[in-house]
């Protein structure tokens, strides 16, 4: 038989030991194929970085694409896709203003408001873009358009400075 102090204290320890356990810090990884030859690699983005911000273009490279014994470097702009709004995402806010008057009739004034919810199972997409660029000379670049969902999952296409085509998964 098992004492139960013991054993109290060692799911306590395993729990305390899983918070400290790093949450998905490295990056986003997915993949890139060449629509001509087939040839695949793989593009990743720094985690927490492919959601709309107001951002510095000249900010660090956050994406990484290697493919055909070539690396690119560049940077994403993620837009939001909806219009800003005071309200926490996903809430709405509606106002109006009704009334009536008649000959030999009380007239009456409606006033009402009504706090939305959105319906479940909406997903939110973003869309964007990203330029990479070679480091090495001569400079080599992808322009790629991405469509990016709340998990910072995507798809996209890139075009080569060579005019070739890409499909990136992510």
């Amino acid at each position: 038989m098992m004492k139960p102090i013991p054993v109290l204290l060692g799911v306590t320890l395993a729990g305390v030991l899983a918070s400290c356990a790093p949450t998905m810090t490295g990056p986003q990884m997915g993949r890139i194929v060449n629509s001509v030859t087939g040839q695949e690699g793989t593009v990743s983005f720094v985690r927490g970085t492919l959601q709309p911000r107001l951002g510095n273009p000249f900010a660090a490279d956050n994406a990484t694409i290697r493919i055909g014994g070539q690396t690119y470097s560049g940077r994403t702009a993620i837009l939001s896709g909806s219009a800003a709004s005071l309200l926490p995402a996903g809430l709405g806010l509606s106002l109006s203003v009704g009334g009536s008057a008649a000959i030999g009739e009380n007239g009456a004034v409606a006033l009402g408001t009504r706090l939305d919810t959105p319906r479940p199972g909406t997903a939110t997409v973003r869309s964007g873009n990203l330029i990479a660029r070679t480091a090495s000379a001569p400079t080599l670049t992808l322009t790629c358009t991405l469509t990016v969902d709340e998990a910072e999952h995507g798809i996209g296409e890139c075009t080569g400075n060579d005019g070739v085509k890409y499909a990136l998964q992510f």
